[in-house]
């Protein structure tokens, strides 16, 4: 589904541990290309409906795993660079516009599963520092990710930095 702009409707997934470090993955293909989770919304899919979908096919996780903390206000878009478009596909694609989300692991770490659907994405997972994925994310997706995480960050230290583990690792909240 391209929208009139040629935009691809996606959902963008910020997943935090109880550290409040962030997940994010390598994409399979030999490549060092990391990225958070995402993928597209079908058409006539309810954002938070693809959410959850993407969220299972990508890393493992089911809706009772995660906590949706915030969501994007409006449509973030980054454009794909020229090389990328596929000019002979009708309608074109341009890039993407995307909702992400700020989602807190309520479950063990041993639940995410980047082999559990049929075709994986990524080859690897790592818990990264909060804003560590913008200065190594491609360069296209980069204002896109630093849009996404100035606008959850005060939800992120409200809800998770701060509420992060105690002494004994349980929640302080």
């Amino acid at each position: 589904m391209i929208d009139p702009d040629g935009f691809r409707p996606n959902v963008g997934i910020i997943l935090a541990n109880n550290h409040g470090r962030i997940l994010w993955a390598r994409r399979v293909g030999g490549q060092d290309a990391w990225q958070f989770p995402q993928g597209g919304i079908k058409q006539g899919e309810d954002p938070e409906v693809a959410l959850f979908r993407e969220l299972e096919e990508e890393i493992g996780l089911q809706e009772k795993d995660v906590q949706i903390m915030a969501v994007t206000k409006g449509w973030l878009r980054y454009r794909l660079p020229k090389k990328l478009v596929r000019s002979h596909k009708s309608p074109v694609c341009i890039g993407q516009k995307q909702k992400w989300y700020l989602l807190k692991l309520l479950s063990s770490e041993a639940s995410i599963r980047i082999d559990s659907g049929g075709s994986p994405e990524f080859d690897q997972w790592a818990w990264a520092n909060y804003w560590y994925p913008l200065s190594k994310v491609v360069s296209f997706k980069r204002e896109v990710y630093r849009k996404a995480l100035k606008e959850l960050l005060p939800i992120y230290n409200r809800d998770i930095v701060a509420c992060g583990p105690d002494s004994h690792g349980d929640s302080a909240c």
